[in-house]
């Protein structure tokens, strides 16, 4: 099966079901660097945007709703299983429409939606982000940065600054005014030390399915990344 560059390994024929992971704002499929292959008979399968990291040097997607049209053609052979789809922060909103457009074509549609510190659709323009100005966005950046240990050199803190620049233009173009139910659970995961997105401000996903459930896990905003014990078997029960 080919899913051309969407996916950053090739998609193992031997997965009994996958989760696709879909990242951040400004941020590639590196982010889930640490998060192992698989677990138990479930593939990760971290997902890469155009117009960052090994696709850099393609046109940037533009608009959630052509990034979820090319999502749903780029991921099509590898939804020939059982699947769920896995998004931190605003990747939530691609994944979620990726699943709507999925649904309309009448392709499979995912057993699970894993929610990971992000505002529903219809207020997702309430993120803190979408008003920031461009030196309290590089400042956040390299604050990101160093809390993964790493020098934000100037460099790379450009390059990072551009991509969230473009991505960020795209989530303030992104609208649903009203919820939309969907055929399949969602799981809101709330990090207990996020102080980014309050656990109230994601009560807005119940309207979004029959079944929706929440779960407080350990940790920070961006600690997704290190992929705890806790985390991975989260996004692995629906099995």
């Amino acid at each position: 099966m080919s899913t051309g560059s969407w996916l950053v390994r090739p998609a193992s024929a031997d997965a009994r079901a996958r989760v696709f992971c879909f990242p951040y704002s400004g941020a590639g499929a590196s982010a889930f660097r640490a998060w192992p292959h698989t677990v138990g008979d479930v593939e990760i399968c971290p997902v890469q945007f155009p117009g960052r990291e090994n696709r850099l040097t393609e046109p940037h997607y533009g608009t959630y709703r052509r990034l979820a049209a090319d999502l749903a053609d780029g991921l099509g052979p590898a939804l020939d299983r059982p699947y769920a789809f896995f998004g931190h922060c605003a990747g939530v909103l691609p994944a979620f429409e990726a699943a709507v457009v999925l649904r309309e074509r009448g392709l499979p549609q995912p057993e699970c939606l894993y929610v990971s510190g992000q505002l529903p659709p219809h207020d997702s323009a309430r993120d803190r982000m979408l008003t920031m100005t461009e030196p309290e966005l590089r400042a956040d950046l390299e604050s990101v940065v160093r809390g993964r240990g790493l020098e934000p050199w100037p460099d790379m803190i450009r390059m990072g600054l551009s991509v969230l620049l473009r991505d960020l233009d795209a989530a303030r173009e992104y609208r649903r005014a009203e919820p939309i139910v969907v055929g399949f659970p969602i799981v809101v995961l709330h990090w207990r030390h996020d102080d980014e997105v309050s656990l109230d401000g994601l009560q807005g996903w119940r309207d979004y399915a029959e079944s929706v459930e929440f779960r407080v896990v350990d940790g920070g905003h961006h600690d997704f990344m290190n992929a705890s014990a806790d985390l991975l078997h989260a996004v692995t029960s629906w099995r």
